[in-house]
């Protein structure tokens, strides 16, 4: 586990809840703006070096046994971000199940006033939309997976695609926006 877990612990910070096994490594970087550890769930044996955060006004991110989050990855939830056992993201991937700010121009503008000055608002609406990562499924380096989007089991998504639909179980996708390309052999549904 990294020092600055400890730390926030005993300081009595919000953080995260660490299974048997699971580890968070010197990049890892727990973001807990909502302030409830239990939003924040690492399942047992997985290895974090990337970001979880959840948003002031709700968010929760679930992570399997067995997992990886690589370094400079960012799964940001205001919503409900749930991968499954053995899901692999590699580097740099983004993972978002909202909008991250409104789109409206003077709502976007009151978030990043409130941001700067008083922190994350805890009444906002990001038009938050949930992902599931079912068991694995392999994200790609620089992948990107919007919110609303359910990734099937055994799916892979090549790197530096953009998932913006579901993508079956089995399913190799690429691109932008994300399409099958075709099946991982032997396991098509």
């Amino acid at each position: 586990m990294n020092v600055n877990y400890h730390l926030q612990r005993l300081l009595g910070r919000a953080t995260c809840r660490l299974g048997s096994g699971a580890r968070l490594m010197g990049t890892a970087r727990i973001r807990n703006i909502r302030g409830d550890s239990d939003c924040i769930a690492i399942g047992a044996n997985s290895l974090i070096r990337g970001e979880l955060l959840t948003f002031a006004h709700g968010g929760k991110i679930e992570i399997g046994s067995w997992c990886y989050v690589g370094e400079s990855s960012r799964i940001w939830s205001s919503s409900l971000v749930q991968i499954a056992d053995r899901v692999l993201i590699a580097h740099s991937v983004n993972i978002f199940d909202n909008l991250t700010h409104p789109i409206d121009p003077e709502e976007r503008h009151r978030q990043i006033q409130s941001i700067f000055t008083k922190g994350h608002p805890r009444h906002i609406d990001l038009d938050e939309r949930p992902v599931k990562i079912e068991e694995d499924a392999w994200i790609g380096a620089g992948a990107f997976v919007m919110r609303g989007v359910r990734i099937g089991a055994r799916a892979i998504i090549a790197a530096g695609s953009v998932v913006t639909k579901d993508v079956a179980a089995g399913a190799i996708v690429a691109g932008n926006p994300a399409i099958v390309v075709k099946f991982v052999p032997g396991r098509e549904t």
